[in-house]
């Protein structure tokens, strides 16, 4: 399938519009002086073209949708230091949610959004990307404790700020844990990364309430290090605004190769 035509069109240079954005992206809550508990989503339009959704309120939207749903929503360009092409301000009370992709489709959806390395996306003016990662290698780490003490009161301030029409809202707790991958790209450079995606933190939530810590970690281990290697894996890529040269991982998303690819490799 032919790359997406990023060259710059209408929509990449006027001030406000509308998108329809298939959600890839949902990363880790940040704590801002400014708009309180916010995350940064991310996602595609139906030609493939990234878009990055901010600030969109984590308690207002936690459960209003995830990865994989399709969202529309009015926008206005970002003003300040974020100079980045895909970035969009949300006007969040605009938000409409709409049904989940099929997983028979995603694949076939966006083996035309996928890039070889976060160069080659840079290469194409893209702060956002989707890579198939080579020999992944998945482990964690405590957080060190004052990084950990800082991120508790942290979320305590945002809690306490809240209105009265959220008061039984608790402060959120933070991962204990780092979670970090080794992985190659098709350029056969060597990578690291920290992840920054909420939906992999959820999962340690999730499973340690039902587990254990430990066994939660030896799950997760066992599913990012044999089941989605073995079925098909993708890294949603991004960076920074203050720092655009640096590619953060802020998606693992579990996407099994389109059937074309299944037959050539057998």
């Amino acid at each position: 399938m032919p790359p997406v035509d990023l060259k710059p069109r209408l929509e990449d240079i006027q001030k406000r519009g509308h998108d329809r954005v298939l959600v890839l992206v949902k990363a880790l809550p940040h704590v801002g002086k400014k708009h309180g508990e916010t995350v940064c989503c991310a996602g595609v339009t139906a030609e493939g073209r990234w878009r990055r959704q901010y600030p969109v309120h984590y308690r207002r939207l936690e459960t209003e949708f995830s990865r994989w749903n399709w969202i529309e929503y009015d926008w206005l360009r970002p003003g300040g230091e974020d100079r980045r092409i895909e970035s969009r301000r949300v006007q969040e009370e605009t938000i409409r949610c709409y049904a989940k992709m099929a997983q028979e489709d995603r694949s076939r959806f966006l083996e035309k959004v996928i890039v070889p390395s976060c160069d080659a996306a840079a290469e194409r003016g893209q702060s956002l990307a989707l890579i198939r990662p080579r020999d992944t290698r998945f482990s964690w780490r405590p957080k060190p404790e004052k990084k950990l003490l800082a991120e508790k009161a942290a979320y305590r301030r945002a809690a306490s700020q809240l209105s009265i029409f959220d008061a039984e809202l608790a402060a959120l707790e933070p991962c204990p844990f780092e979670f970090k991958f080794d992985y190659r790209t098709a350029d056969g450079r060597s990578h690291q990364a920290t992840c920054a995606d909420w939906e992999t933190a959820t999962t340690y939530y999730r499973r340690s309430k039902r587990l254990g810590q430990d066994a939660a970690l030896e799950s997760m281990r066992k599913t990012f290090n044999e089941d989605y290697p073995a079925r098909g894996m993708a890294f949603a890529m991004g960076t920074h605004s203050l720092y655009p040269k640096v590619w953060l991982l802020v998606g693992v998303l579990r996407l099994d190769p389109p059937p074309s690819q299944i037959c050539l490799a057998l």
